[in-house]
């Protein structure tokens, strides 16, 4: 995971800059109150979004953060597996059991959190929570968010370099807000580089995450599997534990797939086709657990929206396989376009 590493660590000045911003603006039988619940009385703990660890992606790269924290303060920490059609009420209970055993902060691992971190955060308002990907309002909540449209454009910049076809494709896992951004910000860097000569072919594995739509492999073989038939040679998933799926197909193919989240090239679960995947647009939620952890330990935790993009290493695009760089233009424009995006001149869409 050499370019997750690389983004961890400079985690550190992320959380001064969240701090700077902030300035601004299992279950248990422990019958102990929230009064009883004080800081650090045990450490970090996550509850995963669906797909859960194992998913090369973003469950992985919020465990690297964990693990980070873990290392670094030494405390005791504690990581939660989704169980398959759980409600938000089984969520609350899951926030509330970390908070009620003593961890703090407590992080919920994806926008499907929301509902239940507002209801745990009132009721434990001595322990700081957060949340990745969504905005809860709380005064001990910070909401971890990302400009996930930037490090699509990035994405979409090596794609409109490398293709041959002149075609390429996005894979959603679910079609959602969210998804619109990596969507959006990936068909705006095809078309800026192609000057719309290139292509874009979407498809959205379901409407809801219920159906699987973050965690079916096999749907996003058959997704990637129709768009490669249709000529797309560079394939970009934005799918949690199904984008394995769409690595394998494009992989099959010969073509070049794009990860997501984490360095998916570094993945050693996909090593059987790390060769075929060009590149990877990163999110370093590792680094946004990791910063709200070393808040509430150095007893300043986090509140309120904290934005992880470009200028602060939040979001990146991987250059781990070496081929990007033998492939005529790609490298420099990736950081000409990156350049455009933190000072302005580039304005990426979300939607």
């Amino acid at each position: 995971m050499r370019r997750i590493s690389k983004l961890t660590r400079v985690a550190v000045g992320v959380a001064s800059l969240a701090l700077a911003a902030t300035a601004c603006g299992g279950t248990s039988s422990d019958s102990s109150s929230d009064s009883e619940t004080t800081k650090g009385a045990k450490g970090l703990a996550i509850a995963y979004d669906i797909g859960g660890k194992g998913d090369q992606s973003f469950n992985d790269a919020a465990y690297a953060g964990l693990e980070k924290a873990k290392k670094e303060f030494g405390y005791e920490t504690q990581d939660i597996e989704p169980t398959e059609g759980e409600t938000d009420a089984d969520k609350q209970q899951r926030l509330e059991s970390l908070a009620k055993q003593g961890y703090n902060p407590v992080i919920g691992v994806g926008f499907a959190y929301g509902p239940a971190m507002e209801a745990a955060a009132k009721k434990y308002p001595k322990v700081s929570f957060g949340i990745v990907d969504s905005v809860v309002e709380g005064d001990n909540v910070a909401s971890l968010v990302f400009a996930e449209q930037e490090a699509s454009y990035l994405a979409g910049v090596a794609a409109a370099k490398a293709t041959k076809t002149n075609t390429v494709g996005f894979v959603g896992g679910v079609d959602i807000p969210l998804i619109h951004k990596f969507e959006a910000g990936y068909k705006q860097g095809v078309e800026d580089t192609s000057g719309g000569k290139v292509k874009v072919i979407s498809q959205y594995l379901t409407q809801t995450a219920e159906e699987g739509g973050f965690s079916s492999p096999d749907k996003g073989k058959a997704a990637a599997e129709g768009q490669i038939e249709k000529n797309a040679d560079v394939v970009y998933q934005a799918a949690g534990l199904s984008g394995q799926g769409v690595i394998e197909a494009a992989a099959k193919a010969k073509v070049w797939a794009i990860g997501v989240d984490s360095d998916q090239y570094d993945q050693e679960a996909l090593a059987p086709y790390k060769e075929y995947i060009l590149t990877s647009a990163l999110k370093d939620v590792g680094g946004a657990v990791y910063a709200l952890a070393k808040s509430v330990e150095d007893d300043k935790p986090l509140t309120g929206t904290q934005t992880f993009d470009l200028k602060v290493d939040g979001v990146g695009l991987a250059d781990s396989n070496p081929e990007m760089s033998e492939i005529a233009g790609l490298s420099d424009a990736v950081a000409k376009a990156k350049k455009e995006i933190i000072d302005g001149t580039i304005k990426v869409k979300t939607e």
